[in-house]
């Protein structure tokens, strides 16, 4: 058994670029910023805690 097969990025991880590092990370800060409100207010309209709606998320 292959350490690459259980921890892929030791093969494409070597190629990632710090463009794309980048690129990646402002997609990520976007998908948190809506991620964060939309969460809330469907545990809200489930007439749940606000919290259990964060925690649906993750």
């Amino acid at each position: 058994m292959s350490l690459r097969r259980y921890l892929p990025i030791l093969d494409w991880g070597s190629r990632y670029g710090r463009e794309t590092l980048a690129n990646d990370l402002l997609a990520a800060v976007i998908v948190t910023i809506m991620l964060i409100p939309q969460s809330l207010a469907y545990a809200m309209l489930a007439g749940l805690p606000p919290q259990v709606g964060l925690y649906a998320s993750i």
